[in-house]
């Protein structure tokens, strides 16, 4: 029998996402680092922005801070985005608010982005070593399990984060079981990855080093396995378009104004209405 694609709703409320126009299913789109046409990414300007155009999911990246707060930021160095440089892990949660990003404020907390929109599901990237336990102590503190979804490039660090959590969190794979999942689907056996990896969903990239990832077969064998497929980075309306033709659960996309009127055409909008916090 033909699984839906969706884990049980009431185990992961954070994949349960609302039904539109009568479909099983809706996919979700996810503001990339917040909506940062100013370069300001992962921060709160630009996460206003993305509440702004009605979205009820970011996806966004932490790292920990040398006093050990867990902070919004992707690069393991300041220098590109920021007016600092060095490591994110040698200066501290005040230090790195009171920088630049992009022009704009500083380097958020994720305990500031949490308590200011409670409404907000937050897709979290992991990493870094150091932020595993403070992420989970900070998710744990605020009972925040049901608005993250667990990622990381290592699947390792993935794993550490989920058994300090004190509660079911969902997950999305890391490379290696991106990978053993894409090989062994046709064989039957992407379920069992899954399940014994611990992940809900896939988040991959249309290709990777030349390989098509996401194909209608992939798709629809994640789907039986009980297991959703988001894809990034998704900036175009033509790829946006064409990837949810093949029944993809989640786009991630830098253009969000984009993605949120393509989702609104379809009739697939998931989230707020312009202006209207989720």
């Amino acid at each position: 029998m033909r699984h839906s694609g969706r884990p049980d709703p009431g185990r992961y409320p954070y994949l349960d996402h609302r039904v539109v126009a009568g479909r099983a299913r809706s996919p979700i789109g996810f503001s990339h680092r917040g909506f940062a046409p100013e370069g300001d990414e992962n921060t709160m300007a630009a996460f206003q922005r993305a509440v702004e155009l009605g979205f009820r999911y970011l996806e966004i990246d932490v790292r920990a801070s040398s006093d050990g707060q867990v902070m919004v930021f992707h690069d393991e160095d300041l220098a590109r985005v920021t007016d600092g440089t060095g490591p994110i892990a040698d200066r501290t949660a005040a230090e790195l608010s009171a920088l630049r990003v992009g022009g704009g404020g500083g380097v958020p907390t994720l305990a500031e982005v949490l308590l200011r929109w409670p409404g907000l599901r937050l897709n979290i990237d992991v990493k870094s070593d150091d932020c595993v336990r403070p992420f989970a102590e900070l998710v744990n503190r605020l009972a925040a399990h049901d608005r993250v979804l667990v990622a990381s490039f290592s699947d390792r660090r993935r794993r550490r984060v989920l058994r300090l959590l004190d509660r079911p969190t969902a997950s999305s794979a890391g490379m290696m079981v991106n990978a053993l999942v894409k090989l062994s689907a046709p064989l039957g056996l992407a379920a069992p990855i899954a399940r014994g990896a611990g992940v809900q969903a896939l988040q991959v990239p249309e290709r990777h080093r030349g390989i098509r990832v996401v194909t209608p077969a992939f798709v629809a064998r994640c789907h039986a396995a009980g297991v959703q497929v988001h894809v990034w980075t998704i900036n175009e309306r033509r790829d946006m378009d064409r990837l949810l033709d093949l029944g993809v659960d989640g786009l991630v996309s830098d253009a969000a104004d984009v993605l949120a009127t393509c989702l609104r055409e379809r009739s697939a909008w998931t989230g707020a209405q312009p202006g209207q916090e989720p």
